[in-house]
């Protein structure tokens, strides 16, 4: 992790609806370095999953990208026609969405799907040596050549994800972003697919972004943790440090939701409340309407982003201003 691969500024990304903005993704910021594990974390609705698709600009209508930047190998993005980001797709940067047979073609054989890829991006590449690159990549996920002729109905729901991050590192990118990649499959899958993006990791030396809603997977597989709420970042540090050291109310919360099978007594507890409506979200921090420790300031001022130690920002009115 000696250099940086990813560098998000300020970003914000709105859908514009008949009632108004909601405000999926405002002013975030972070960075990814080369070969880091960066979780991505938070409620269903806090905007994580828009963020993942803005990093690859696939942010669906209405939704927009309104400001900031996106500096991948410094190079922003934003500024690509749709020609180059096509060519950055799956190059550079691959996806992995969270339900493969929404993402994978019905009618086409498993084979076919890798086929199209790499003839895309290659077109003097011929049909049988992408059938072998085919055949090799999905050797790697631990998918039998046999396989590559079936149909993804065929095809458990844990092998289609394997198909998907397959198709994902076929051309070698940079960065993998993951939404959700366990959605849905029982947790002995879970764990194989969290594994096998682990060692892809260490084996092709990529970056991974793994965006859940389960706090526990990232602090057992990322290097660093982002904390979402409400379309934006409340804490950022390394997963150890998270672990031992939240500062943020809800980073506190969600750390107690968090069953731990050697405690016999311990009560799992509930966040109050529910996440804001995006259309009018309240005034200062979004966290006040649901935090047992707001201060008057929280309802009233945007709380800033502080520091609350080495490479730990906390935006929380507890630690400044």
């Amino acid at each position: 992790m000696t250099s940086q691969l990813l560098s998000v500024e300020d970003l914000t990304v709105y859908y514009k609806t008949r009632l108004g903005d909601v405000r999926a993704v405002e002013d975030m910021s972070f960075s990814l370095a080369n070969s880091e594990i960066l979780g991505l974390v938070g409620e269903s609705g806090s905007g994580k999953s828009t963020l993942g698709l803005a990093l690859i600009r696939l942010v669906p209508p209405p939704g927009r990208i309104i400001s900031g930047s996106i500096l991948l190998k410094n190079k922003n993005i934003l500024n690509y026609y749709e020609e180059e980001m096509r060519n950055l797709r799956g190059r550079q940067v691959s996806f992995v969405f969270q339900d493969p047979m929404m993402s994978l073609n019905p009618v086409k054989k498993v084979g076919d799907h890798f086929i199209e890829l790499i003839r895309t991006h290659n077109p003097a590449v011929t049909k049988d040596e992408a059938r072998a690159r085919a055949e090799k990549v999905l050797s790697s996920v631990g998918i039998t050549s046999e396989r590559i002729d079936d149909y993804p109905h065929q095809l458990s729901g844990g092998m289609r994800q394997r198909v998907m991050i397959a198709l994902a590192i076929t051309l070698s990118p940079s960065l993998i972003i993951a939404d959700e990649p366990t959605t849905a499959l029982d947790v002995i899958v879970q764990a194989k697919i969290l594994g096998l993006l682990q060692s892809l990791r260490d084996r092709f030396k990529m970056s991974l972004i793994l965006i859940t809603h389960d706090l526990s997977i990232v602090l057992e597989r990322c290097d660093r943790v982002v904390v979402m709420y409400a379309g934006q970042l409340v804490e950022s540090a390394t997963a150890v440090d998270l672990h031992d050291h939240p500062f943020h109310p809800y980073t506190q919360k969600l750390l107690t939701t968090i069953p731990n099978i050697e405690l016999t007594d311990q009560r799992l507890e509930a966040i109050a409340g529910n996440p804001p409506d995006m259309l009018h979200p309240p005034n200062g921090c979004r966290f006040w309407p649901r935090c047992t420790q707001v201060m008057n300031k929280c309802r009233e001022k945007s709380v800033p982003l502080f520091e609350t130690g080495k490479n730990h920002v906390t935006r929380c009115f507890l630690y400044g201003g």
